[in-house]
């Protein structure tokens, strides 16, 4: 790289800091083509970016975003993972380690929070946002189907009355 693409790289890369809420740190030492390519297409099937960066340029890019407490990470062969999502970039991070031993999370930032790996292997447990807005609009829908059954419950117990009174007074009138 010459000194104008290492400038836009560490540019792009800022950009990136700046726009996403996660960022996911990994050792790749020793990851096939195929594993990584494996790897790519799994993270972005959830959302999320996946690139391998010089320490060096990673750290220009990091300096004076919320995301500097990762910058003691970037030792090594490492990438950089990030995704809106964060629980999205997690789990995908998590799962492809599973079945990939050379594949090694480091760690990782949440805002200004700095996690370790097990923070990041806890925030993969969670439910992905698309989880968490579907169980939010269902617990706001469940009242209102609650409050319509209320309101016309009272209506429906007044017509089974005045039905049973109806009922009464036609046995009676038979009986006459």
């Amino acid at each position: 790289m010459d000194r104008t693409e290492k400038h836009a790289f560490v540019a792009s890369l800022a950009a990136v800091f700046a726009e996403t809420s996660m960022v996911l740190v990994a050792q790749n030492k020793g990851l096939t083509v195929a594993d990584a390519t494996n790897l790519r297409r799994k993270m972005r099937e959830a959302g999320a970016n996946y690139k391998v960066a010089k320490n060096r340029l990673a750290v220009l890019a990091l300096h004076g975003t919320r995301f500097d407490g990762i910058a003691p990470l970037l030792k090594g062969p490492t990438a950089l993972a990030w995704a809106r999502d964060p629980v999205a970039v997690a789990k995908a991070a998590v799962d492809f380690a599973k079945t990939n031993d050379k594949f090694v999370i480091l760690g990782g930032a949440l805002g200004t929070q700095t996690l370790d790996a097990a923070g990041i292997k806890a925030l993969s447990e969670l439910p992905s946002l698309d989880t968490l807005r579907a169980g939010l609009l269902g617990m706001i829908q469940t009242p209102a189907t609650r409050i319509a059954g209320i309101l016309q419950a009272p209506g429906g117990q007044i017509a089974r009355v005045l039905a049973a009174y109806a009922k009464k007074d036609d046995a009676e009138a038979e009986a006459a």
